[in-house]
């Protein structure tokens, strides 16, 4: 059994006892304090993320915005620089290769913010796609990194504290570059952004400083409550705004669009993309599938993978599930043949060994006070 990879803010949380799981090959605290109280402290307060794990793959040169066109579904050409996009690369049957956020950090420069678990077979591939005469480069520039993310509604107030940047200039899914942070001698890419559905930032920077980052945000966070928070309440926070997780509402079988992430397909650009013409069909003809949002009716939480259920027949899965922290009711997110998509619609979840009532509600299950 090969070792967990760890990232450089590793020994920060073993110092705090944090309990740590194998994800996707690293070794992740789950949880510090505990996941609700993570999940609450983010919500009203302040949550402090390790996210060193994501992988960074840099694209550049004279080429790189036609090829970038051509790898993903969102239209390239819209962004300048400091702007970030959200999309998606999928293969030629409109299954997902992943999603991620490009940053353009400068022309014909973009870094690409990836899924740890599919950073290398993402590298691969968009390695793959680069046509012999194109003037592109494609680095892996993953290792160079430590990624934190401080999020919540005082994260603006905490993190100002640190920085003479004015950060309130920062707009979402705007980023700034460099920033500087007290005491810290290596600038840093702070983009408006996140995994949670509240304010906050992403912060990139050299990965030999990343603890002392970590720790300097968590002392001047003490008087605002902020908290370290784990995977378990990104996990929480992330599916209570409908945020998608890769391999769950997202996979190489399941497309963006019977995702209801339609937004970040653009059909329309004039550059023929992989799974363009797939996609195209889900969108114009409506996908045969859609994921929805579910309440349980009868006590019990539906967990992924759990079937759906009409009568007898089984018409879809659960994606995610879970008791929300927030609403403090049990709900999921269910993917399920369009003719059961509709509000109101009543389902079954088969728990184990019982068949437990549910109905189909409005996502995102919760919104944030602008």
């Amino acid at each position: 059994m090969s070792e967990l990879k760890r990232t450089p803010i590793y020994p920060e949380y073993e110092k705090s006892g944090a309990k740590t799981v194998d994800f996707g090959g690293w070794e992740l605290p789950v949880q510090f304090s505990g996941i609700k109280q993570e999940h609450h402290a983010t919500r009203t307060k302040a949550g402090l993320f390790d996210v060193s794990h994501m992988g960074e793959i840099l694209v550049e040169g004279e080429d790189s915005e036609a090829f970038l066109q051509r790898v993903v579904t969102n239209d390239v050409s819209r962004m300048t620089p400091k702007r970030a996009q959200y999309t998606f690369m999928c293969y030629e049957d409109g299954g997902t290769a992943d999603d991620f956020i490009i940053y353009m950090l400068d022309i014909n420069q973009y870094l690409l913010v990836v899924n740890a678990a599919n950073t290398e077979s993402d590298y691969e591939w968009i390695v793959k796609q680069k046509g012999p005469d194109e003037n592109v480069s494609i680095n892996n520039v993953s290792s160079a990194y430590a990624q934190i993310a401080l999020q919540g509604p005082l994260a603006e107030t905490v993190l100002q504290n640190l920085t003479s940047t004015d950060l309130g200039e920062i707009k979402f899914f705007r980023f700034e570059n460099p920033v500087y942070f007290s005491g810290i001698d290596a600038g840093a890419i702070v983009s408006r952004t996140g995994y949670t559905g509240e304010d906050g930032f992403e912060i990139y920077l050299d990965a030999t400083k990343g603890r002392e980052l970590w720790n300097l945000i968590l002392d001047a966070g003490k008087e605002y409550g902020v908290e370290p928070a784990g995977l378990g309440a990104r996990d929480t926070l992330r599916f209570e705004v409908n945020l998608p997780l890769y391999g769950q509402e997202i996979s190489e079988t399941i497309s963006p669009v019977e995702a209801g992430m339609a937004f970040a397909v653009k059909v329309k650009k004039e550059t023929d993309f992989i799974g363009k013409e797939a996609l195209k069909k889900q969108i114009d003809n409506g996908p045969s599938r859609k994921l929805v949002g579910i309440e349980m009716l009868d006590k019990g939480i539906p967990r992924t993978g759990y079937p759906v259920l009409d009568g007898d027949d089984e018409i879809g899965f659960v994606t995610t599930g879970t008791q929300s922290p927030t609403l403090q009711k049990n709900i999921g997110l269910v993917l399920v043949d369009r003719d059961y998509a509709e509000l109101g619609t009543e389902l079954y979840i088969q728990v184990r060994k019982r068949r437990l009532k549910a109905v189909v509600v409005e996502t995102p299950f919760y919104k944030r006070d602008k």
